[in-house]
């Protein structure tokens, strides 16, 4: 028998997100205690279909929000009572809910992320493994399907216990620098500054740097705090990178580093409080990746910069842009290791990066751990990180434009744009398109038409469309903009007000 419950509306490709808690004018709650309940009945049906086992381990674990603690406890209880033994790991990262199911003497069937990354405090979600990895868009559309449904597992109930990983998980991030360095506190005389945001990353300070030798002194919001006082823990965001670099600059720190809320993204700031994120940390990786895997391929998302893939193919390697989506990018680098083509690392411009050596977790502390190990090996043989992305040429300007589109049903309409705009392309002297491309546009434009490029494509979830445009010239990005304005122009349903208003 079925309901007339509808829970498409929390779905966010490969999880689970939604208003957890009221108090935001405008945002009822939608992440309510049956939702939750019922997600995690149709994660016990999908988990059961899936193994084809009856005698299930699941472990769950959250990040600091404020809901995380009553969203776990919906959870557990009803996978409990669809026959599925829980193990509550409190608070931990996203990455470590993973390694409950890699780890030896844990070895789950299945974890659960509380988390809603790098969103408002009220929000929250639910993020799925199994010990293949982070399950995808159509898992989680059948789980929903599943958890719309009265069915039940029929499983006799099991318990929920307690215990502890994220001790494990920093003690294996620490054996990895110790390894590497052939040193039990290889950090020792290293000033390295942490910035969790109030989020799940303060571990990193407390569990893997200060047991290796490192000095932390100077670290901030390194204590979980769910209402996010003092910055969005995001490395995108522009306070919390000028927190960082503040932090970097006041204790004279050999590096800084900032986690998201639920720590699968990282970025850093160097010595000499340069930061090292986006494009620089994608150069940075790929340098340090090519020494030992000559001519791999790094796949990344659709935005990195023109400059981005000379430095890749100046160090010998293949420069694969494919489309946005952390799960796309890490998706097709596992293809192309499929079909024969090395592909060791899958990076976004957002800090979503998974190693190939890392089962194509994208973990942010694992990222944090291979710079730190580059650190200390250049301490000892005497070159600096920043000198690893020497020749990355950068772009003079960058900014992205997210033009929203005033229709229920966008996809078409947005579409439709894209298919004009690549024809009057073609009408236009000085636009080249990009030799490769897997969504939107991108066009290539000469000097004398802002001497950079644009790419226009559809968001993947929401109703509007981003459009990043890249100069190599000051004052080029204006010139691409005022290109792309009048023909934008003609279609009203889209605002293409902010973008008018920086062409001016």
């Amino acid at each position: 028998m079925t309901t007339t419950k509808d829970y498409s509306k929390l779905r966010n490709e490969s999880d689970i997100r939604g208003i957890a808690i009221a108090g935001v004018p405008g945002q009822d709650v939608n992440l309510t205690e049956q939702a939750c309940r019922d997600i995690a009945r149709g994660f016990a049906l999908w988990l059961v279909r899936r193994t084809k086992k009856t005698s299930l381990r699941v472990a769950i674990g959250r990040d600091s929000r404020l809901s995380g603690e009553m969203l776990l406890g919906w959870m557990a209880e009803e996978l409990a009572k669809e026959g599925i033994a829980v193990t509550d790991m409190g608070l931990a990262s996203t990455p470590a809910m993973f390694m409950t199911t890699k780890t030896d003497g844990y070895m789950f069937d299945g974890a659960v992320m509380v988390t809603a990354s790098h969103l408002p405090y009220n929000r929250n979600g639910y993020k799925f493994f199994t010990p293949d990895g982070g399950v995808e868009a159509s898992d989680i559309k059948e789980m929903i399907e599943l958890a719309e449904t009265d069915l039940h597992t029929g499983i006799k109930p099991a318990t929920v216990t307690h215990d502890g990983f994220m001790d494990v998980y920093s003690k294996r991030l620490a054996d990895m620098i110790r390894s590497s360095c052939g040193n039990e506190t290889p950090l020792t005389g290293l000033k390295i500054v942490v910035d969790a945001g109030n989020g799940a990353g303060g571990f990193y300070a407390e569990k893997v740097l200060k047991p290796l030798g490192a000095d932390t002194t100077g670290s901030r919001f390194l204590d979980p705090d769910g209402s996010f006082p003092n910055h969005i823990p995001n490395p995108e965001n522009k306070e919390a990178m000028a927190s960082i670099t503040e932090a970097v600059k006041e204790s004279h720190a050999d590096l800084g580093i900032i986690f998201d809320t639920d720590v699968d993204r990282a970025g850093a700031v160097l010595s000499d409080g340069s930061e090292l994120n986006r494009n620089r940390l994608i150069a940075m990786l790929s340098a340090m990746l090519l020494r030992d895997h000559p001519h791999t391929t790094i796949v990344t998302d659709s935005v990195t910069s023109s400059g981005l893939g000379d430095f890749i193919r100046s160090k010998g390697g293949v420069h694969h842009r494919f489309r946005r989506g952390y799960r796309n990018v890490i998706n097709e680098s596992i293809r192309l290791n499929k079909e024969g083509i090395d592909s060791q690392l899958a990076i976004e411009t957002s800090g979503h990066g998974a190693f190939k050596d890392n089962y194509f977790l994208d973990d942010g502390a694992y990222i944090v751990t291979r710079l730190i190990i580059e650190l200390s090996k250049g301490v000892k043989e005497g070159y600096t990180l920043h000198s690893l992305i020497e020749g990355l040429r950068e772009p003079a300007e960058s900014m992205e434009f997210r033009m929203n589109i005033a229709l229920e049903d966008f996809k078409p309409y947005g579409n439709d744009i894209i298919a004009a705009l690549k024809e009057y392309s073609k009408t236009q002297p000085g636009w080249t398109p990009a030799d490769s491309n897997y969504e939107g546009i991108r066009i290539n434009l000469d000097e004398s038409h802002g001497n950079g490029w644009f790419l226009l494509r559809m968001s993947l979830h929401e109703p509007l469309m981003p459009l990043n445009i890249e100069s190599d010239s000051v004052g080029g990005v204006k010139v691409i903009a005022n290109e792309l304005c009048g023909f934008l122009a003609n279609y009203e349903k889209l605002d293409t007000s902010k973008l008018t208003e920086y062409a001016k």
